[in-house]
C-alpha cells in the first residue's frame, strides 16, 4: 500500500510553518495514541503515520528533500523516517503528554523503562565504475561498540550489579506536581535508566560496551551510482536495555574511469580519427566496459563532434531490466608533422577544392634539402 502524502497525513498545507506542523501533530497524537484507544486496531497505525510525517517535516533538511523528491528521494538518500524515536518526538512538546497520563515510558507495558535504539553508523566505500555497473561484494571493517565481555554489558564490576537509583527509586523519572497536573521529567542522576553503578567494570569503565573492529560484507547491486547509500539493518551501534541496534549506512563513491564517463545509465567515450578516415569512412574497434570490443562503422564525411550510439552497452538499470547506451564521440585529429609528400597531396586537394591555404615555407625547403 503506497504511503500517503505527509502533508495530507497531518492535514496541513505545503507552506505550513513549524508551529502549524507541531500543533497539527500534537492534535493527532492525542487523538490516536494507543493508550487512549485500546479497542481501536487502527489507532496505533494512524499514530505511527502521524509521528513519521512529523519526524520528516519538522526536520528542515528532510523536509526540503521530501518537497523535491517525495518518499523515493528520502529512501534513496537514506534520510527516511527511523532516525528519531517516538520518545524524541514527544520530548519536543515538553511533557504535555504526561498531563493526560500517557507520556513516554507509560502505557500497556506497565510503565516499564524503554531502552534506546542504537546509533546509526556511516562508512564511505570507494568502488570502480565496473563494480558500480555490474555489482560486487565488498568486505569492510567497521569499528563499533560491542557488549563488554567482562561485565556482560551491565557496566558493573563482575560479582556486583547496578543498584536502583535512590533519587527516582528505579523509575527513571522524577514527578513534580503543579496543581492538578503532574510533570514527569527524566531523572538526571541515572539519565532515565533507573539504575546507578557504584563499582564500575574496569574493562568498559561502566559503559557496558567496548569498541572493537567488525568485518561486514556489503552486497552492492548492479547499476548503483556515486553518492548512493546502502543501509545494512542492525549493523550500527547496539541499543540499550534490550533495544535494537542502529543501522550501518554505506555511502558509495565511484572512481573516475580512464576511458568512460557516465551520465545516468549511459556511458560516453571518444574515438580519434584521422582526416582521411573521417573523409573516406572506416571501421574502428570501440572498447566496452565489460571485456571485449564492439566494431563501429564510420561513414564517409563524418565530422568532428558527431556521436554514434551503441545500444544496450551502458550501465544496467538499478531497478528493472535493461541497460543504458554507449555513446561514442568522434574527434578528428589534425596532423601536425607532415612529410613533404603528405603536404603536397594536401595542397593538391586544397587546390582541387578551390581552397586557400598558407604558402610553402622557404625555410622549411632549405632544411629539407640540407637533410637530403
Amino acid at each position: 500500500m503506497p504511503k500517503r502524502d505527509y502533508y495530507e497525513v497531518l492535514g496541513v498545507s505545503r507552506s505550513a510553518t513549524p508551529e502549524e506542523l507541531k500543533k497539527a501533530y500534537r492534535k493527532l497524537a492525542l487523538k490516536y495514541h494507543p493508550d487512549r484507544n485500546p479497542d481501536d486496531p487502527n489507532a496505533e497505525q494512524r499514530f505511527k503515520e502521524a509521528s513519521e510525517a512529523y519526524e520528516v517535516l519538522s526536520n528542515p533538511e528532510k523536509r526540503s528533500l521530501y518537497d523535491r523528491y517525495g518518499h523515493e528521494g528520502l529512501r534513496a538518500q537514506g534520510a527516511g523516517p527511523g532516525f528519531a524515536s517516538v520518545d524524541d518526538i514527544f520530548s519536543s512538546f515538553g511533557d504535555i503528554f504526561d498531563f493526560f497520563g500517557f507520556g513516554p515510558g507509560r502505557g500497556r507495558a506497565g510503565r516499564r523503562r524503554r531502552g534506546r535504539v542504537g546509533d546509526d553508523l556511516r562508512y564511505d566505500l570507494t568502488i570502480t565504475l565496473y563494480e558500480a555497473a555490474f555489482g560486487t561484494q565488498k568486505e569492510v571493517v567497521i569499528h563499533r561498540k560491542h557488549l563488554c565481555d567482562t561485565c556482560g554489558g551491565s557496566g558493573a564490576r563482575p560479582g556486583t550489579s547496578p543498584q536502583a537509583c535512590a533519587q527516582c527509586r528505579g523509575t527513571g523519572e522524577l514527578i513534580q506536581s503543579q496543581g492538578i497536573f503532574s510533570i514527569r521529567t527524566t531523572c538526571p542522576y541515572c539519565r532515565g535508566t533507573g539504575e546507578v553503578i557504584l563499582d564500575k567494570c574496569p574493562s568498559c569503565r561502566g559503559s557496558g560496551t567496548v569498541r572493537k573492529p567488525r568485518k561486514v560484507t556489503v552486497s552492492i547491486p548492479r547499476g548503483v551510482d556515486d553518492g548512493l547509500q546502502l543501509r545494512l539493518t542492525g549493523e550500527g551501534e547496539p541499543g540499550t536495555q534490550g533495544a535494537p541496534p542502529g543501522d550501518l549506512y554505506v555511502v558509495l563513491h565511484v572512481e573516475p574511469h580512464e576511458v568512460f564517463t557516465r551520465e545516468e545509465n549511459d556511458l560516453h567515450c571518444t574515438v580519434r580519427l584521422s582526416f582521411s578516415q573521417a573523409a573516406l569512412g572506416t571501421q574502428v574497434q570501440v572498447p566496452l566496459l565489460e571485456d571485449g570490443e564492439e566494431t563501429l562503422t564510420i561513414p564517409r564525411g563524418t565530422q568532428s563532434g558527431e556521436r554514434f550510439v551503441i545500444r544496450n552497452k551502458g550501465v544496467p538499470y538499478l531497478r528493472g531490466n535493461g541497460r543504458g547506451d554507449l555513446i561514442v564521440h568522434v574527434q578528428v585529429v589534425t596532423p601536425t608533422n607532415l612529410t613533404r609528400k603528405q603536404e603536397e597531396l594536401l595542397r593538391a586537394l586544397a587546390e582541387e577544392g578551390g581552397e586557400k591555404v598558407a604558402e610553402k615555407s622557404m625555410l622549411r625547403d632549405i632544411f629539407q634539402k640540407i637533410k637530403s
